[in-house]
């Protein structure tokens, strides 16, 4: 799989501080080395903000999935990212 952010999700990663940013980048590698990537993420019940995310720590990765790619559309903390 490949993963693929937009615009938006680039830049809430990037105001992050660099230790998060790390954590971040190293647990998305690990789970798209998986043979099944899904199976870490959980599906969204509600799907105004995306299909599935990952939760890494306090911080969630709202994302979904086409054609084998995993499109990134938010990046955030917990207590943000559904607002």
């Amino acid at each position: 799989m490949e993963i693929i952010f937009t615009y938006s999700a680039f830049r809430q990663f990037q105001k992050l501080e660099k230790n998060i940013q790390r954590r971040i980048d190293e647990r998305l590698r690990f789970y798209i080395s998986q043979q099944n990537p899904l199976k870490f993420a959980e599906s969204l019940k509600d799907f105004k903000f995306g299909s599935f995310r990952y939760r890494i720590g306090d911080y969630r990765i709202i994302f979904d999935v086409k054609d084998k790619k995993i499109i990134i559309l938010k990046i955030g903390h917990r207590k943000d990212i559904y607002k």
